[in-house]
């Protein structure tokens, strides 16, 4: 606020000022998302380049992709376990309660058909690689930064995205249908118990009308939702690793970061892949 000749205050100028602070900060902010999805673009085209052509000239470690995948299915393999037996008896529980009322417990399976199958096993498999995945290779990737690690491969002529990143891309994208797969079966499975056990429906029932409403389509759907969930998972933790700064507190912040852009990223896709399923392959009976 500043002083006029007549010692009165002009009014508006701090207003003005503010808001121009708070333009130019919006303006940085949206020019910083758009460079990070820039270099988020360039890095999966170039973890896509060197997958395809290490595969094609028989350059790439399959020692170190065998080893990644152990490495990310031992985090990930009993937790979608855990996962999938509550979300199935869930939607049996819940489900089962309302069919009960109305007299339509044949139908049992037809709920967890598509709320497990559908929506259930992707969106587990893509939280848990987003959770415990993506921790592992933003943590390993973000030390290997701060030590100097990744600095040190581009100055002896050694791409950390061939030698690094590639292996376990490949790794993420071969065990994400594994998962999804585990985690239908097992959700499937409780369903089948919670009805059979709790509800009194008859199993052939149950097996009848899930194979009726549950299509080989939703199947393929699953996985691909899985697959797209790996991918995403990859880029953006091997991004905020290789970007991490900071010493321990700044692996810990990439650590963060992945985790929650991932889960953002994940839900938008599954509700993006949803919505193509539903326009191209309409729900009908199998």
């Amino acid at each position: 606020m500043t002083v006029s000749a007549l010692g009165e205050r002009s009014p508006g100028v701090p207003g003005v000022e503010r808001l121009r602070r708070f333009g130019a900060g919006v303006a940085d902010r949206v020019s910083r998302s758009l460079a990070t999805i820039g270099r988020s673009a360039r890095l999966a085209l170039e973890m896509i380049r060197f997958a395809i052509t290490d595969t094609f000239t028989l350059r790439l470690a399959g020692g170190e992709v065998i080893d990644q995948m152990w490495k990310l299915f031992k985090v990930t393999a009993l937790p979608a376990l855990l996962m999938a037996v509550p979300i199935g008896a869930e939607v049996s529980v819940q489900v089962g309660g309302v069919m009960d009322q109305v007299g339509a417990n044949s139908l049992a399976g037809a709920a967890s058909g598509l709320g497990v199958v559908n929506q259930g096993a992707p969106m587990a498999a893509g939280l848990l690689m987003s959770g415990a995945a993506a921790s592992a290779i933003a943590s390993d990737l973000g030390a290997r930064s701060i030590r100097e690690e990744i600095e040190a491969m581009r100055v002896i002529g050694v791409n950390p995205v061939q030698r690094l990143i590639v292996p376990r891309f490949l790794a993420m994208l071969a065990i994400a249908p594994a998962l999804c797969v585990m985690i239908i079966a097992s959700g499937v499975g409780a369903g089948l118990a919670i009805a059979a056990n709790v509800n009194d429906v008859v199993p052939a029932s149950f097996w009848q009308s899930f194979g009726t409403f549950a299509t080989p389509t939703d199947l393929m759907f699953s996985v691909l939702k899985a697959v797209l969930f790996a991918f995403i998972v990859v880029v953006i933790a091997s991004l905020r690793g290789l970007e991490a700064k900071g010493g321990p507190k700044g692996v810990a912040n990439a650590v963060n970061a992945s985790v929650v852009l991932s889960v953002l990223c994940i839900f938008m896709t599954n509700m993006a892949v949803s919505q193509l399923q539903a326009m191209f392959f309409p729900a009908q009976l199998a």
